[in-house]
């Protein structure tokens, strides 16, 4: 059972998330400069493996990011990165609704699974009211339901080997490379991690990340990747984009974005 973090606990915490809040907008203010050299990635990576260690001392395994009331929902949630993916295979599930839009979910698991989105829909549900809080400076709230992460690896059957569970999308930011996201176990897991396909009492928009996309409250925005087709167990990053376990981390962003 979690307990009721203590005064001393809260202020620790509010020092930690303003802290990783200051250094992601330092590091990104500069980040293709700097993380050319790799003497600096190396800083980069011992602070991002610090605070990750640091938060989670402080904070129960099954802490639960903030949730608010349906008065502090924002009119309008505020959509990030990629707002209209102009892959053809996307456009197309789009305009036919997504009703041949399917999830698949392999690598290291026992039983891959395909699920469409009516399949998605059918499974238990959860909704939560939480803040998204994006590495440029701003936040927005929102009412959010899908899918329990956790419930669907449970259905596939993750196999031990397994350390990360990285998300493939079909957009591609301002043309590049294909945009993937990935997490630990722990945060995969974490009840709080939905495969989102509402926003705020109805479908969620293609400019929010339609048909599906994560919700990891307790990580900034950028790792809540959208547009989301695959699911993938792994083990390591290795074969993944430039190995670093993201689209903005390949380019320099910290892969621990925990607040």
């Amino acid at each position: 059972m979690n307990r009721t973090p203590r005064p001393t606990d809260l202020r620790r915490r509010r020092f930690l998330t303003r802290a990783a809040l200051a250094g992601g907008t330092l590091l990104l203010a500069g980040c293709d400069r700097l993380t050319r050299s790799d003497a600096m990635r190396q800083v980069f990576d011992t602070g991002s493996a610090l605070t990750q260690g640091v938060q989670r001392l402080l904070a129960s395994r099954q802490a639960l990011a903030r949730e608010y009331s349906p008065a502090d929902i924002a009119p309008t949630f505020r959509a990030n990165g990629t707002t209209n993916p102009d892959d053809a295979t996307y456009r197309r599930l789009a305009a036919d609704g997504f009703r041949d839009w399917r999830l698949t979910i392999d690598g290291l698991v026992e039983t891959p699974l395909s699920l469409s989105l009516a399949e998605l829909k059918a499974m238990p549900s959860r909704t939560q009211i939480t803040r998204h809080d994006c590495v440029e400076g701003w936040s927005c709230i929102g009412q959010w339901t899908g899918v329990v992460l956790g419930d669907l690896l449970a259905r596939a059957g993750v196999r031990d080997e397994a350390r990360f569970v990285v998300f493939h999308c079909a957009d591609r930011y301002r043309g590049g490379d294909p945009y993937y996201e990935s997490l630990d176990m722990l945060e995969a897991y974490h009840p709080q991690t939905l495969l989102a396909y509402d926003l705020n009492g109805a479908d969620l928009p293609i400019a929010n990340g339609a048909p599906l996309r994560l919700r990891a409250e307790r990580q900034l925005g950028y790792k809540m990747a959208k547009y989301v087709m695959r699911v993938e167990l792994v083990e390591s990053f290795a074969s993944l984009g430039r190995g670093r376990g993201g689209y903005w981390e390949d380019r320099g962003y910290q892969w621990w974005a925990g607040i």
